[in-house]
């Protein structure tokens, strides 16, 4: 009854107001409101996002923050970590919702000890942050596979590389040595057939990441796109990831087709007992191989495709490298091409454009009177490949 009394007190006092008071004390209660409830939201943001964040503050006081998440230093998130816990951000337009990822990988080891490596890393960095464009709501994940120093050059590199990104983004690094371990069973009897050494190298392992990813990484990690760092981007990268969406059923790998003559050359003593074949022929209607500098990795679809599964099988390698008479060194390249040659509905292949490799070692090497068969290339040119140490043009 008290509380009743002195409602009915107030009521009575306020019916003495004039509207504008009673107006004007309706907007005090709501800011009030507003300052408690709005003030208390927080951003979730690793430590050492916190961290770059902070320290880039200054640089970006005039423009809209893009989000940086860096994982797997000790006493950091793993990856799992960092896949639960964004989708808890907001979108930079203060609406909750959930954000669309659109993940890309790159190998970054040795790279502090490197300046071609550094300056390669320079521009295809630039070139992306130059041209890409996403929409609302869309973040493109940049994952690192490095080592701890390549590591601590990297974090200090990318707020600057990418203080002119229009776009959301956040980079994750995992660690060369875990992955590596995780690795080294699934692929340990394809090294011997594609590796440069002699035998089963455990350094050798990460190599051959594409290969096995799909049984490493996350399960809620479903596509992702693994680039070279020799590359220089002339379109927005997000379209890339479109080509997804053009996979035939059941192919797992979207990849471009190698464009001199490596697996002719490669090939050569089965084509020589099987002169028929089309086993290293240039395109468009033989099969010269895939180059791994641009892939797509459906990792879901590599999960569920029996087919696939099956021919990572020790049984199923040493089967076909015995039929081909195959013996490379270029990792995870190697073992496609090969499977490739066999079971062609695995993979999508892109148009050269995506992939504009501009090696031409073999040319003066061997096969120059039909090196141009290879090397050609039609359309518009979305990525160069700056393979063997090439130049790149400049735009």
């Amino acid at each position: 009854m008290g509380i009743l009394k002195l409602f009915s007190n107030a009521m009575v006092r306020v019916g003495t107001f004039r509207s504008y008071q009673v107006v004007l004390l309706l907007a005090a209660a709501l800011a009030v409101v507003a300052f408690y409830y709005f003030g208390s939201e927080r951003q979730n943001f690793s430590s050492t996002t916190k961290r770059i964040k902070d320290s880039q503050a200054s640089q970006n006081a005039n423009r809209n923050d893009a989000d940086l998440s860096s994982a797997t230093k000790p006493g950091q998130p793993d990856i799992q970590s960092v896949l639960e816990d964004r989708d808890k951000v907001k979108r930079k337009d203060g609406v909750p919702g959930i954000l669309q990822y659109y993940h890309a990988l790159m190998m970054f080891t040795k790279v502090d000890k490197n300046k071609g490596l550094q300056e390669k890393f320079q521009v295809a960095m630039k070139s992306m942050v130059k041209h890409g464009r996403f929409m609302d709501g869309e973040v493109l994940t940049l994952h690192f596979v490095s080592d701890e120093q390549s590591r601590d050059l990297g974090e200090r590199m990318l707020p600057d590389l990418f203080r002119d990104a229009t776009f959301r983004y956040e980079f994750v690094f995992h660690d060369v040595g875990v992955l590596t371990e995780k690795l080294f069973p699934i692929v340990e009897a394809m090294q011997k057939h594609f590796s440069a050494g002699s035998g089963a190298y455990y350094s050798d392992a990460i190599f051959f990441l594409s290969v096995a990813m799909h049984r490493i990484m996350p399960a809620d990690l479903k596509r992702i796109v693994q680039l070279d760092l020799d590359l220089k981007y002339r379109t927005n990268i997000r379209e890339l990831f479109e080509e997804f969406n053009r996979f035939p059923a059941g192919a797992v790998i979207g990849i471009a087709r190698e464009m001199q003559p490596v697996y002719r050359h490669t090939f050569w003593q089965y084509r020589r007992e099987n002169p028929k074949s089309k086993v290293g022929d240039p395109p468009p209607d033989g099969m010269p191989g895939f180059n791994s500098g641009v892939m797509l990795l459906d990792l879901e679809a590599m999960q569920g495709s029996v087919l696939y599964n099956q021919l990572l099988e020790p049984s199923s390698v040493a089967q076909l490298a015995d039929k081909y008479h195959f013996k490379g060194h270029l990792g995870d390249q190697d073992f496609f091409t090969m499977i490739g040659m066999e079971h062609p509905g695995l993979f999508h292949t892109l148009a050269c454009g995506w992939n504009r490799q501009l090696c031409t070692w073999w040319r003066e090497h061997g096969y120059g009177d039909i090196f141009q068969l290879y090397y050609h290339c039609d359309g518009p040119v979305r990525i160069y490949h700056g393979n063997c140490n090439t130049p790149i043009p400049d735009d």
